[in-house]
């Protein structure tokens, strides 16, 4: 059965209530009726009886005994102090894109007189190589955000902001906000936004790694933008990788989260955040009670590293490694199946040098023990390059003491501050820029010699585009100034000296320059 009420305006809302379905035979329906009728009989004759009594007493029945303390007894205290602490920090993040104009190519030799005679006029999109611009509407969408810190930045999700043009931040208390985007990561689906404030309630954070499965949460945000709601569970699960990101370790909870709380808070009954609210695991596309959160401590590293670094600087170590089984376990001679297992090791990398060798079982690192090859990758990927730690290792079943210093993990994909394609004052606005690799070297026949930036989107409304910009191009100069990668092609876009840039690129076997003019952008 479901009960639909339509809520505001043209919006409306499906609010299902599920029973459970039942077959029964002419007899048992009867009984049932029987049994409702009668219900109502007694149910109604209680209350004549009542009416009664009161009229001829002359005087009212109902005696209520009303108690006006706050709703809290000794051992089940109320949230309503957490709410109210909590809720100021966590704010409402509605976002934009501008519509967008496509290019829709039509067939070689295609010709609309065909269909409507020799007489009838192309229209100019048409005779322009048989382009037709198709205009794309506006997009928008709502989620959350935690203040973080007094001066401005607050945490949400990448998924948020990704592709928005214009972000308007809201606080509890009404007051409305530009955002700005700091940085985004992808890989763990963290993103950090700033507005122009001070005095904010930022939010006070917990060590996530303390939490236990059990302990009572509540989730802080703004589903289906409706307003803030606070629902309430229990962490049902820790270490989840569910969702496909290259680096996962969320919380599991029952609290209900819905479209809109991504980016909201996840808090224990201290009001400390331990996780960011991102994702459902659902049929029915809302609450089931299976809800993810980034946990604190993976989040605020990410987030530190943006804010500091203008990017997230990841470990590398030069291995293959993969879960232990039972067996595997039993082969390597090891007592259970913690560990992850060294299947391969990169020559020269920094695994190499510190003496790992395939079929090591990795159990410590950097003084953490390490569960699965998930962990391992988490713990060398939070660890600073450059940086020299400790670490165990099991081999042929004994235990062995390494130092490794780790690098920086090679063509990682720059999660960079301020991005080309999210900020009006860029140089190139609408241009995403990533790393060149091997495999797309390999791809476009590029010379050993060129080094730049791959174009890896471009906005087809954008000035860049307008100039010639595709993507597959690789940026070789900006200004005049050599390009070796994204970061260096973000960095010279970020202050760009006028509307106007000279680029030099690398498109389809040959170098050309292209002028991208910003002040005629529309």
């Amino acid at each position: 059965m479901a009960w639909m009420f339509l809520l505001g305006g043209n919006q409306s809302t499906q609010i299902h209530y599920p029973t459970t379905s039942m077959k029964t035979s002419s007899s048992n329906q009867t009984l049932w009726k029987r049994t409702v009728v009668l219900g109502s009989v007694c149910v109604l004759s209680a209350s004549l009886v009542a009416f009664t009594s009161a009229k001829d007493a002359g005087k009212s029945a109902l005696h209520i005994q009303l108690n006006e303390a706050p709703l809290s007894a000794p051992g089940f205290p109320s949230f309503a102090p957490i709410v109210k602490a909590v809720s100021p920090s966590v704010v409402k993040v509605a976002v934009s894109s501008k519509a967008k104009v496509s290019q829709m190519q039509m067939p070689e030799g295609f010709d609309l007189r065909r269909f409507f005679g020799p007489g009838f006029q192309m229209p100019e999109e048409f005779q322009q190589q048989g382009r037709h611009q198709q205009h794309m509407p506006r997009e928008q969408g709502v989620g959350s955000g935690v203040i973080v810190t007094t001066d401005g930045y607050i945490m949400t999700n990448n998924h948020v902001v990704d592709g928005a043009d214009v972000i308007k931040v809201n606080l509890t208390d009404g007051r409305e906000f530009d955002g700005k985007v700091i940085g985004r990561d992808p890989k763990t689906d963290v993103a950090v936004i700033k507005v122009e404030a001070t005095g904010l309630p930022a939010i006070t954070f917990a060590d996530s790694d303390k939490i236990e499965v059990g302990d009572m949460v509540l989730a802080v945000g703004h589903p289906f933008g409706i307003g803030q709601t606070v629902t309430t569970g229990i962490i049902s699960a820790k270490g989840r990788a569910t969702l496909g990101l290259d680096y996962e370790d969320f919380i599991q909870t029952d609290a209900a989260i819905n479209p809109g709380n991504s980016g909201g808070a996840l808090v224990d009954v201290q009001g400390r955040l331990i996780g960011m609210n991102t994702a459902i695991l659902s049929r029915s596309g809302g609450n089931q009670g299976v809800g993810f959160a980034v946990p604190t401590n993976l989040a605020r590293w990410v987030m530190e590293s943006l804010v500091n670094n203008g990017r997230v600087e990841r470990g590398f170590l030069g291995v293959n490694i993969q879960d232990l089984t039972p067996k595997l376990a039993q082969q390597f001679k090891m007592g259970d199946a913690k560990g992850a297992l060294v299947s391969a090791v990169t020559p020269d990398s920094p695994a190499d040098k510190a003496g790992v060798k395939s079929g090591d079982v990795i159990t410590d690192f950097n003084g953490k023990p390490v569960t699965d090859s998930r962990h391992l990758k988490l713990q060398v990927g939070s660890t600073t390059p450059g940086a020299a730690v400790p670490m165990n290792v099991l081999r042929d079943g004994k235990s062995m003491s390494l130092s490794v210093t780790v690098k920086e993990l090679p063509g990682d994909k720059v999660a960079s501050a301020t991005p080309a394609s999210s900020s009006s004052d860029d140089a190139l606005h609408g241009v995403g820029v990533s790393d060149l690799d091997k495999a797309t070297r390999e791809q476009l026949k590029l010379p050993s010699h060129i080094k730049g930036a791959l174009i890896s989107s471009v906005e087809e409304d954008s000035a860049a585009y307008e100039a010639g910009l595709r993507e597959g191009d690789v940026i070789l100069e900006i200004n005049r100034q050599p390009v070796k990668d994204a970061e260096q092609a973000t960095a010279l876009c970020a202050k760009p000296e006028s509307k106007v840039s000279l680029v030099k690129v690398w498109s389809h076997g040959g170098t050309r320059y292209v002028v991208v003019d910003e002040s005629k952008a529309g």
